[in-house]
């Protein structure tokens, strides 16, 4: 097909509403997208034609944007993936001191220290915190489970049954050793945005001796490390 005729066969098909993509596929040719602009300058479109051309590329830049979202978590879960099982033989070497090593770790980080309580005292809104927390106190001491008291902090719009049953669910505490769950009444009339904000739960183990023993652990680690 000569020149001539690939410009008129062009411009028939704008006529039709064509995209220049599609032109293109239609002729079979790979023509610069510039080059059919300019053949068909001359030729007047609707302006509903143009919004169809919008919402085209809109579906288009979302099509890419889910792609795109698809691929990055595909590289993060490969990335991921590499390094669990780089560090998965670190299990091997748990045993009750190198627990209790964690275990000091985490209450510097997240307890209430001796000066200020005299019980042992952990609180976070994660539940895998508390989790690790109990499990860690459980392989270090001879833990007595009647010591336990939990107490939850929550929203004003949130529903304290369902709270109290969820993080007796994570603690496995009896109700009996929970105490009245306290609202927080900055938060009056205030809506919660976090849909999975389960409030904040303090887990308190009475046992001075084990508080005091954590902190001198944690400081002798500190004292290395310097």
């Amino acid at each position: 097909m000569n020149r001539e005729k690939l410009r008129e066969n062009a411009k028939a098909l704008r006529r039709k509403r064509k995209t220049y993509s599609e032109i293109q596929k239609e002729l079979g040719v790979s023509i610069p997208k510039s080059t059919l602009s300019y053949w068909c300058r001359n030729i007047l479109l609707p302006a509903s034609y143009f919004q169809i051309i919008k919402s085209l590329n809109l579906k288009n830049l979302n099509k890419a944007r889910t792609l795109a979202v698809l691929a990055n978590k595909e590289k993060q879960e490969k990335i991921l993936t590499a390094l669990r099982k780089k560090n998965e033989y670190l299990a091997r070497y748990l045993n009750k001191d190198i627990c209790k090593l964690l275990l000091s770790m985490l209450y510097l980080g997240e307890g209430a220290k001796h000066k200020g309580s005299r019980a042992l005292k952990l609180g976070s809104t994660d539940p895998k915190i508390i989790q690790l927390y109990l499990k860690l106190l459980y392989k270090c001491f001879p833990i007595t489970s009647k010591k336990f008291r939990v107490a939850i902090g929550c929203r004003a719009d949130q529903n304290i049954r369902e709270l109290e049953k969820y993080w007796h669910s994570i603690t496995e505490i009896p109700y009996s050793q929970f105490y009245k769950t306290q609202i927080d009444k900055r938060t009056v009339g205030k809506k919660t945005k976090k849909k999975d904000y389960k409030g904040v739960c303090l887990i308190t183990y009475f046992d001075t001796r084990i508080q005091l023993e954590l902190e001198q652990v944690a400081q002798q680690i500190i004292e290395w490390i310097r």
